[in-house]
C-alpha cells in the first residue's frame, strides 16, 4: 500500500484527480446494479412444445423479487433472473419436471425449457410478459 500511495503522490494533481474520478466511478453500482429489482412482479409465462408428446400453450404465472423466481400458482418453482436479464429456472409438479433458461428485457421474455411431463420427455419454447 505504501508503494502505491508513493506512486499516486508523484502523479500531477490532473492526473491525480482523473485517476481519483476513474476509481470512484468503478466503485459506483452500475446501471444494471441498480435495477436489481428491475425485474421484480409477477410474469405469465406461456410454452410451446417443440418436441415431444405434450401440451402446448399452457400459461403460468411466475413470481420474480429481488432476482429470485417463484411459483405465483401451483406447482415448485425456483430459479434466479441476474441483473443482466438471464433466466434459469427448475418447475415441479407432481412427478413432471422442467428446467428452462432464456432472457428477461424490459416487460417480456423469451428462452427454452426441456423435461419429463406425464413421462414423455419433451422440450420447446417459452414466452413471458410481465403482469
Amino acid at each position: 500500500m505504501a508503494h502505491f500511495s508513493q506512486s499516486l503522490s508523484s502523479l500531477t494533481r490532473p492526473c491525480r484527480l482523473a485517476l481519483l474520478a476513474v476509481l470512484a466511478t468503478a466503485a459506483l453500482p452500475s446501471t444494471a446494479d441498480a435495477r436489481i429489482g428491475g425485474y421484480d412482479g409477477i410474469w405469465n409465462v406461456t410454452f410451446a412444445t417443440t418436441r415431444g408428446n405434450c401440451s402446448s400453450g399452457y400459461s403460468v404465472p411466475f413470481t420474480v423479487i429481488g432476482g429470485r423466481v417463484s411459483s405465483a400458482g401451483g406447482g415448485r418453482v425456483s430459479g434466479r433472473v441476474s441483473r443482466g436479464g438471464a433466466v434459469a429456472v427448475q418447475v415441479s409438479v407432481g412427478a413432471s419436471h422442467a428446467s428452462g433458461g432464456g432472457r428477461l428485457a424490459g416487460g417480456a421474455g423469451a428462452g427454452f425449457w426441456n423435461g419429463i411431463i406425464s413421462g414423455d420427455r419433451c422440450s420447446g419454447t417459452w414466452q413471458a410478459t410481465r403482469s
